[in-house]
């Protein structure tokens, strides 16, 4: 049996019509012969969307007592007994409720391909997790919900479901979204216009991204590798190598996930590999460890390698690893401030690296602030 094939329904925000789209390609499969249910449905009392899943069977979803709430889930285990020709997911990026045999919905799926099922989901590109920090700087809103890069990676076709935002600021007012005091708390938010431009500027260069690197030789559902005139990752772009590999510099501290998710986005669009390094000069504290607890998981679901080297300098540390791992960038946060004695002592980081590497680029990640306005917490559809 082989593996199944997995399309994505992206879109910028909730309410651009993925799972619409979705629904209505799986009643032209149905149409056309194939045997499709729906594995799971969100239609977020939207009244049209609920009736294009008439005419496709559904399989019941199982009910989880958490908290003194009845919670309704995906049922993997019906799926895959029911075994359909095609399955319709909604809401890829989905944090299952307790007692499922995965954590996350886009883990369902998988074992759903594995069958040999193929599935239609849906998925919004703020829900990407390298995407987290860049997401939050530009909205002011940290979304809880997110899955690997690899995901979108790895489907056999992404389909962009678009609007432009003055589309879907007109569907939202006309409560075709959300609905009562909701619709003027999302307009408050995120479906501000302006972060809906950004949003949607994103998931156009996701798409874009996703196609070119099907059409590089050996891209096996990596990301686009070329740089783009636009990438606000960098103050300059540098140019493609053949074998490239990144390293970046961190540190046990929060503002770290940050590092590695810019480091990882330049990194894929560049084909590189990613070694993330931090020097150590004693045993960590409570809080390091913590904060490199985190560093580790984020690197795991990015597929990236975390390297702990001693040292009483991080730029020799640092120059050693780049030479042994054949290392053609180096990336690290902006610099702390220093007094101007302190800089007169001893030079910077980046001048050392510079002396001591002076073949390998290095590129720094500015500080970005958060835009004016409430921040907030928000999983949307």
């Amino acid at each position: 049996m082989g593996t199944g094939s997995h399309r994505v329904f992206l879109g910028m925000a909730a309410g651009v019509g993925k799972t619409f789209r979705m629904l209505q390609e799986g009643h032209i499969e149905a149409e056309a012969g194939r045997d499709v249910a729906i594995g799971y449905l969100e239609p977020h009392d939207r009244p049209d969307t609920a009736a294009l899943a008439v005419g496709l069977e559904t399989i019941p979803r199982r009910t989880v007592e958490y908290r003194d709430h009845r919670v309704q889930d995906m049922d993997l285990g019906a799926i895959l007994q029911r075994a359909p020709e095609l399955c319709l997911i909604d809401e890829l990026a989905h944090t299952n409720a307790p007692g499922g045999q995965h954590g996350k919905r886009y883990e369902d799926v998988a074992d759903v391909l594995a069958a040999g099922i193929d599935v239609f989901s849906t998925v919004n590109i703020q829900h990407l997790e390298s995407l987290g920090d860049q997401i939050a700087e530009w909205t002011g809103i940290r979304v809880r919900e997110t899955l690997p890069d690899a995901v979108l990676a790895d489907a056999d076709e992404v389909i962009l479901v678009d609007l432009t935002p003055e589309e879907l600021i007109e569907r939202l007012r006309a409560g075709k979204v959300y609905r009562g005091a909701a619709i003027q708390a999302a307009l408050d938010n995120f479906f501000r216009a302006r972060n809906l431009s950004a949003l949607r500027e994103i998931a156009l260069r996701q798409v874009a991204e996703n196609v070119e690197a099907r059409r590089e030789p050996g891209a096996a559902g990596a990301l686009a590798p070329r740089p783009r005139r636009h990438d606000r990752l960098l103050d300059t772009l540098v140019p493609e190598a053949i074998g490239q590999r990144m390293l970046a510099l961190v540190e046990p501290r929060p503002e770290a996930q940050r590092i590695v998710r810019r480091a990882w986005r330049f990194a894929q669009r560049r084909s590189a590999e990613l070694d993330l390094l931090w020097v150590t000069n004693g045993e960590p504290t409570v809080e390091q460890t913590t904060q490199l607890d985190a560093i580790r998981r984020l690197a795991s679901v990015l597929g990236a390698h975390l390297l702990i080297e001693p040292g009483d300098s991080v730029a020799a540390v640092a120059a050693r690893v780049a030479r042994e791992r054949g290392t053609t960038y180096i990336l690290l946060g902006a610099p702390r401030p220093e007094t101007f004695l302190r800089r007169l002592l001893r030079p910077s980081l980046v001048a050392q690296l510079l002396a001591l590497v002076p073949g390998i680029d290095l590129c720094i990640v500015g500080e970005r602030r958060r835009p004016s306005g409430p921040a907030a917490e928000e999983d949307t559809p």
